[in-house]
């Protein structure tokens, strides 16, 4: 298991848009991957999922994987983390 933790700092957070970015990004990987936010976990290849932790502006997640390509996944998903713009 890999995992690396994340500031959100797309204005609207991780909601519809972003949220289905990350679905898709995801969905490219093999490996199980997911998202921590308050305690909450939800696996980043459920766009409901990862709705309903409701990650705002500024929020530290944790992203991990577990899998063939669960490095490659994190890396991928924190790289886009980063770069979502509004």
């Amino acid at each position: 298991m890999v995992s690396k933790e994340v500031v959100v700092n797309n204005g609207t957070g991780l909601h519809a848009r972003p949220a289905t970015l990350l679905v898709k990004k995801a969905s490219s990987f093999k490996s199980d991957v997911s998202i921590e936010f308050n305690g909450k976990k939800a696996n980043v290849k459920s766009l409901i999922g990862v709705l309903s932790l409701g990650v705002t502006k500024g929020a530290a997640i944790n992203v991990s994987a577990n899998g063939d390509d669960e490095a490659l996944a994190v890396d991928a998903i924190v790289k886009l983390i980063e770069t979502l713009e509004d």
